[in-house]
Order: C-alpha cells, then sequence, then structure tokens
C-alpha cells in the first residue's frame, strides 16, 4: 500500500524551493546565507532566529535579495519554529524545503518536521550545520515529537509546560 499521494511524490521529485533555518545559533544563519548565496532561487525562511536587523545584515551582506528573506518570530521552542511557519509555507506555494539547523538538533527537527511539515504534504532534505556536539537526548525527541502528535490532533503545541 502506497501513503503518499501523487502531490508528495512530485515533491520529492522536483527541488527545494526554499530554505528553513531554525533559531538558536547564528552559525545556522550564517550556513543559510551562504548556501542561499550559492541557490538565488530560494526562498530563505528564519524561524525565531538572531535579532531582525542581525539576521538582515547577514543575508544581506551575503547578497540575498530581501524579497526572499522571510524573518518570523512566532515561535519559542523547536516544536513552534514548525507550527508557527508551516502554513505560511503552504500558502506560498512551497511543498518542499532544505531545512538547516545544528547537526546535534538535527534528529529532534527531522522528527518534528516530518510529523508538522508533512501534515501539510510538505517534504525536505536537511543540511546540518556542523556544531561539535553530541546529539541532544533522545528523551527531548520523544517529548518533541509527541507535542507535534498533540499539535496536529488539538492545535495546542504544548509551549507553556
Amino acid at each position: 500500500m502506497c501513503w503518499l499521494n501523487y502531490q508528495q511524490v512530485s515533491a520529492h521529485l522536483t527541488n527545494p524551493q526554499a530554505v528553513l533555518v531554525l533559531g538558536g545559533a547564528t552559525e545556522r544563519e550564517f550556513f543559510a546565507a551562504n548556501f542561499a548565496k550559492e541557490h538565488p532561487e530560494l526562498e530563505v525562511w528564519v524561524s525565531s532566529g538572531s535579532n531582525p536587523e542581525y539576521a538582515q545584515w547577514v543575508f544581506l551582506q551575503s547578497g540575498i535579495d530581501p524579497d526572499k528573506l522571510h524573518l518570523d518570530y512566532d515561535a519559542v521552542d523547536t516544536v513552534t519554529n514548525f507550527t508557527t511557519v508551516v502554513d505560511k509555507l503552504k500558502r506560498s506555494g512551497i511543498n518542499n524545503i532544505y531545512l538547516i539547523t545544528s547537526d546535534d538538533h538535527m534528529r529532534r527537527a527531522e522528527v518534528i518536521g516530518n510529523i508538522v511539515l508533512g501534515s501539510r504534504g510538505i517534504t525536505f532534505q536537511t543540511l546540518p550545520v556542523p556544531s561539535g556536539r553530541s546529539p541532544e537526548p533522545f528523551e527531548k525527541v520523544i517529548r518533541d515529537g509527541l507535542r507535534s502528535v498533540l499539535w496536529l490532533t488539538t492545535g495546542f503545541t504544548g509551549a507553556k509546560f
């Protein structure tokens, strides 16, 4: 039995249309700016990154078109990095993205992304930023995976727990 619909399969066969950068470390924004410089066709979305002035400076210094830069400060944690932008991405016609976060954070981001982005038919490819740190504890992955399912079923993220 096939669980993917035509739109999801089609998205896998096309190149990503945007980059989603999870805030939390300025090196992620530098990495994304350098990557986007090499891929000027991509939209760049930053979810709760560094302050707006600094983030704009980082991307403008790399020559990123300001019209392609979307800074979103609605998120308060990793789960809400996804839940606050997923419908904005979908409304923008984005079905396939590059996901940028630190390598030690990627396992948790992938679990959340599969649940939250997947619920809207958005696929992703990961671009981990080297951090030199060990992966986060598996308990955080489980906790935030469950919070993502909670959001999917109730619209509530549990960010206030």
